[in-house]
């Protein structure tokens, strides 16, 4: 399996006397088989993601999970382009007009789609935050949606705060786990970045 960043995220204020802001989500790729699309982006995005998808290879249609990281806009946009795909969305899990009601993510369950990949409960930006783990070469890559912003919200906790969160004290609980479970984050609106070693060491 690989893992590729289709399109890093990225969040501006453009108009600062009344707080606009400019804003798309991380979109990733694992390409399996499973294959696996996490966060759509938004609903304008629909032909460069089919591209982008194109250039690998794939089509909508071979994609076998889609995950959404939580249900903002701006991560499950293009949700329609993938019809045969089994739907994760924050903890509602579909395919079709079928729901599931295992695993359990409200009680901490994880859903285990292989060996190599797992999506675990990480609430805290919304109350139904998810997070996919891949682990490829003994290294682990969390795909964390809003969860993490970007790299500079490490050391600078305003910036995720300031993006919204719904129970900031879980969003740093978890934000601490996964800060010592993952080698690399790839967050919500930025750059894939490595987790500095310290964040390891943590009791």
């Amino acid at each position: 399996m690989e893992l590729k960043v289709l399109f890093p995220g990225f969040s501006e204020i453009i108009q600062p006397d009344n707080n606009n802001t400019r804003a798309n989500c991380t979109c990733t790729l694992i390409k399996g088989p499973p294959n696996i699309i996490v966060d759509t982006m938004t609903a304008w995005d629909g032909p460069k993601l089919v591209e982008a998808l194109q250039k690998n290879g794939l089509s909508p249609d071979d994609i076998d999970y889609l995950i959404c990281t939580h249900g903002h806009s701006d991560h499950i946009g293009c949700n329609y382009l993938f019809q045969k795909a089994t739907h994760i969305v924050g903890f509602s899990i579909s395919h079709k007009e079928t729901y599931f009601s295992s695993p359990d993510f409200s009680k901490g369950q994880e859903y285990v789609i292989n060996d190599g990949v797992k999506v675990i409960p990480t609430p805290g930006h919304t109350l139904q935050d998810v997070t996919v783990i891949f682990n490829q070469d003994e290294k682990v890559y969390a795909i964390t949606g809003d969860l993490f912003e970007n790299e500079q919200d490490l050391d600078d906790e305003s910036i995720w705060i300031g993006a919204g969160s719904d129970n900031e004290g879980l969003q740093r609980k978890h934000r601490r786990k996964i800060l010592k479970l993952a080698d690399f984050i790839i967050p919500g609106h930025g750059a894939m970045f490595a987790v500095p070693h310290m964040y390891h060491l943590w009791g």
